[in-house]
């Protein structure tokens, strides 16, 4: 249900560029999206490559409903911060593909704005009955980014669902191979 809400997150990494590129959609699938981004590119790298840490921190979440000692257990898992690291190749940088905006054929952004240093997106997913309204904002550098957002279910499974999230990535070095 939050599972486009946690990708895009940990996407937007990709997104990221200096001040230069921008992009402005309005009513877009995620692969006209990642298109755009890649034109916008031309060619050139968005982000730097390497390894970038993650970390996603859940600031509030209401499911209407619940019982209590079921929202008193969400609330503790919602205190802890999750972090993932990943590794971005120079290909990944330079040819964004539709995977790392997140959602899928179900989904459309509403609008998809990104330049200087900004970022603004609203995108709606439809499954199971249920549309999945997410809301982010915020900024990104070569280097860093950090982002607010905000999801919201209205109809099926998870009626009046909202979440308000928090994610935190940076780039800390240069990739490194495993040995096997």
């Amino acid at each position: 249900m939050n599972r486009a809400a946690v990708l895009i997150a940990l996407a937007f990494p990709l997104a990221a560029c200096g001040s230069e590129p921008s992009v402005d959609e309005k009513n877009a699938s995620v692969e006209e999206v990642a298109e755009k981004v890649r034109e916008a590119s031309r060619g050139d790298q968005f982000i730097r490559p390497g390894k970038w840490l993650s970390s996603v921190t859940i600031e509030e979440m209401d499911m209407p409903g619940m019982p209590p000692e079921a929202a008193e257990q969400m609330k503790r898992m919602m205190a802890q911060s999750h972090s993932s690291e990943s590794c971005l190749t120079e290909e990944q940088v330079k040819q964004p593909k539709e995977e790392f905006f997140s959602g899928n054929e179900n989904c459309r952004y509403d609008h998809f704005k990104m330049g200087g240093g900004k970022i603004d997106a609203a995108m709606r997913c439809q499954a199971s009955g249920a549309t999945q309204l997410m809301q982010m904002n915020g900024n990104y550098s070569p280097d860093s980014y950090d982002m607010r957002m905000r999801s919201k279910i209205e109809g099926g499974p998870g009626e009046g669902m909202t979440m308000r999230m928090k994610v935190e990535a940076r780039r800390t070095g240069d990739c490194t191979e495993k040995k096997a």
